[in-house]
């Protein structure tokens, strides 16, 4: 119970009674939902390491940004601090209790009940935030340009380990060198959003947590956990449902560069690892990485097969057509006499 006790420390107070729920973003923090004497529930989080209390600094910015007459705006709630305690570098965070619970992935795939649409709207709400509050809060803000560029750096970071499969670094290096891909109007991103981050209840998106990295940059970003779910239904009904939400029409290349996104976090987690020289992580990267890697050439084996299937039939109904385009001597008239009609000669 030792969250319990600096979680008593940030909130003059409080008076853990038990936990509730399970802890999120192991790699990063120790985090607990503990109950209060009053039956009241609130959310600890108590970072690893320097980065990480950092990341909570920078939340702690976001959410003083929040004013109440922008949470009015908002269909979904967003967290408050309710007091914090900091120990030699590391700072923990107390929050209060917000409505809802998580769901897993495959749940909110399984649900029936119009949750995609409630997901989508939801995302548009985000992507609909004012600038003014990221850039008052002196947060990073990219253009479409500055965000290309800067994902080829990665890209160039990545490729000096030289775990990386050289079929993910060719396919990377095209995408981003294809400039009509990033043709997109910058919005305000969550920059974390995920399962874990959403709190549902009664077939709604209740709240939004885990403000850590908000920015303004690619919409797609905040895409690219429903193409990791594997469910191009699912993540199809949501972009549907954000892009009848949005004020702006999405630009057509939006879920292919989430897709991107999805694999490209891949190294992220690999280059992170191997700052951390953390065994661990890295040993996991790099299997992701040769997994995603077998994934994508069978993909491109089944799209060449396929491919080459459809080129042979029209070959073979091209060469239909010309048969019958050219009739052979069975069908020509006749110049035999015995076929020549009465009195000619």
């Amino acid at each position: 119970m030792e969250l319990a006790a600096i979680a008593s420390a940030a909130v003059p107070g409080l008076a853990p009674t038990g936990v509730a729920g399970s802890p999120d973003d192991t790699a990063d923090f120790d985090s607990a939902v503990l109950i209060d004497d009053a039956e009241k529930q609130w959310r600890v989080r108590s970072p690893k390491h320097i980065d990480a209390s950092m990341r909570l600094e920078t939340e702690l910015v976001v959410l003083r940004a929040f004013t109440p007459a922008v949470r009015a705006e908002l269909a979904f709630n967003v967290p408050a601090v309710a007091g914090t305690v900091r120990q030699g570098e590391l700072t923990t965070f107390v929050y209060s209790h917000l409505p809802g619970s998580n769901r897993s992935i495959d749940a909110l795939v399984a649900d029936s009940s119009g949750l995609a649409d409630e997901v989508g709207k939801a995302m548009a709400g985000v992507h609909e935030l004012p600038s003014s509050l990221v850039l008052d809060a002196d947060l990073p803000s990219y253009s479409a340009n500055e965000f290309r560029q800067r994902r080829l750096n990665e890209l160039d970071q990545a490729a000096t380990t030289g775990k990386i499969p050289s079929t993910l670094l060719r396919r990377w290096e095209n995408a981003l060198e294809d400039v009509s891909l990033w043709r997109f109007v910058p919005t305000v991103v969550h920059g974390d959003l995920h399962e874990d981050n959403l709190l549902i209840e009664a077939g709604r998106v209740r709240a939004i947590t885990g403000w850590t990295d908000l920015h303004i940059g690619d919409p797609a970003d905040d895409f690219a956990w429903l193409i990791a779910a594997n469910d191009a239904q699912f993540s199809d009904a949501v972009h549907a449902a954000y892009a009848a939400s949005r004020t702006d029409r999405p630009d057509d290349h939006l879920l292919r560069r989430a897709a991107l996104s999805a694999e490209f976090a891949l190294a992220q987690w690999l280059v992170r690892g191997m700052a951390a020289e953390n065994d661990e992580m890295v040993s996991e990267a790099v299997e992701m990485l040769n997994i995603l890697t077998e994934d994508i050439l069978e993909q491109e084996a089944a799209e060449a097969a396929e491919h080459a299937a459809r080129r042979q039939n029209e070959e073979t109904d091209t060469s239909a057509i010309e048969i019958v385009a050219s009739p052979d001597s069975t069908n020509r008239p006749s110049t035999n006499d015995d076929d020549k009609r009465p009195g000619q000669e």
